[in-house]
């Protein structure tokens, strides 16, 4: 099947090429886990993102 018509198979591949950005997204988040808010980690989560897009175009 085509990554059109297996939307997820798309997304895991796309996702495991951001596993870096994935790791510093998580480490950030966890650092603080009662203190969460809107916009906490912004910069790592921007990176993961434009990481998925990169590699989800790419697939």
């Amino acid at each position: 099947m085509t990554p059109r018509s297996r939307p997820i198979k798309k997304f895991a591949v796309a996702v495991s090429h951001c596993s870096g950005e994935a790791s510093l997204y998580g480490k950030c988040i966890v650092t603080d886990y009662d203190g969460v808010h809107k916009d906490k980690c912004l910069r790592e989560f921007i990176k993961l993102k434009d990481c998925y897009l990169a590699a989800s175009r790419k697939a």
